[in-house]
């Protein structure tokens, strides 16, 4: 990611040798996280102390406001940088720790139920985006970047399709910024509508996993809703996520047909390759749950390890959000994100009413 446009790039990742290096970052992220913790502890034990009923604002909207204004007042100075990066790692970690929490028949179930909705999601999203780009005259590669983001699962995607197909830097910027203002928007509108729709945990937690592309975001709009539908949201992304290589090859000899991007010789070695190694990760630590590897108080240890290393990712999501910059990139691209976002959101919507009804969520 850019130091100073807070987007992602392809640059190479820290190695062993600058591992003291990232200690700076790190514990801001702790710290930041740690403090949107103690303000909604604060507030709680203010408004029981008082006899007050008060907002319970979760933890993770406190975090990533604090980030949000570091970052968007004195900026993140350079020394924190790298470390602050490693929220994505955390984020990671987070998920295939959660995978403790989860029977593997549970992930099966709703797996295969959440799988479904995700190739109507996708082919849908593909579609819409796509259109929606030719009509606003968008670069055909930009189209691509942004229909595979708003699809498939956000940042991450547009990076791996970027080299697949030989895009812009430029048009990978483009892309990224609109999915991550569009992305921090989803925290604050997701949870209003689940609320004002009376959403079940269950069914808020998969529309927010159908519909919200970054991973980071996806998990923190469950998280605020609630524990249980920060879960089942996470299980859902998880299902997008696992599509993310078939999606990009699709695109990669596409564009190889084309004479405009490099051909795809070894295709099973491109899968594995785009394959986001945390989703088998995840399903590891579940099965081990499921046949009993873990004891009670090993299941819950393990369950608070998940809690703070989600705690490091929505100290960074605020962290890592420049608004300002992401508002430098120019408006077409934008527009045609939120058109985009709001479309699938409400498709979506519909989708999970629909399997709510007919399979009670």
């Amino acid at each position: 990611m850019a130091s100073s446009v807070a987007l992602p790039s392809t640059q190479t990742k820290p190695t062993a040798g600058s591992f003291f290096g990232l200690i700076p970052g790190i514990l801001l992220l702790a710290v930041v996280g740690y403090a949107g913790k103690f303000i909604e502890q604060s507030i709680s034990h203010y408004g029981k102390a008082h006899h007050l009923v008060l907002p319970n604002i979760e933890y993770v909207l406190w975090a990533i406001l604090i980030g949000l204004v570091i970052s968007n007042t004195v900026g993140v100075p350079a020394l924190f940088r790298s470390g602050v990066a490693t929220y994505e790692f955390w984020l990671k970690a987070g998920i295939v720790l959660l995978g403790a929490r989860f029977l593997l028949g549970d992930v099966l179930r709703l797996g295969g139920l959440s799988l479904g909705l995700v190739f109507i999601e996708l082919a849908l999203a593909l579609t819409f985006m796509t259109y929606l780009g030719r009509g606003f005259k968008l670069s055909p590669k930009l189209i691509t970047l942004l229909a595979v983001g708003s699809s498939v699962c956000g940042v991450s995607a547009i990076i791996a399709t970027q080299g697949a197909i030989d895009a812009d830097e430029e048009d990978s910027s483009y892309a990224i910024a609109a999915i991550l203002a569009l992305g921090a928007l989803s925290l604050f509108v997701f949870p209003l509508i689940g609320h004002a729709l009376h959403m079940s945990d269950h069914a808020y937690g998969l529309w927010t996993g159908l519909a919200v592309d970054n991973t980071a975001e996806a998990t923190a709009a469950g998280a605020l809703y609630s524990d249980a539908a920060g879960k089942i949201a996470v299980l859902a992304k998880t299902c997008r996520n696992a599509l993310i290589g078939f999606v990009v090859l699709g695109y990669a000899l596409y564009w190889a047909s084309k004479g405009q991007a490099a051909q795809v010789t070894n295709k099973g070695a491109f899968l594995w390759r785009k394959f986001p190694k945390f989703v088998l990760g995840f399903l590891a630590i579940s099965l081990l749950a499921t046949v009993g590897f873990f004891t009670k108080p090993q299941l819950a240890a393990v369950g608070n390890l998940s809690r703070w290393a989600f705690l490091l990712t929505f100290a960074g999501v605020g962290l890592r959000t420049n608004l300002r910059e992401l508002g430098k990139q120019g408006a077409r691209p934008f527009l045609v994100g939120a058109i985009g976002e709001v479309a699938i959101a409400l498709i979506t919507l519909g989708l999970v009413f629909g399997a709510d009804h007919w399979f009670h969520l």
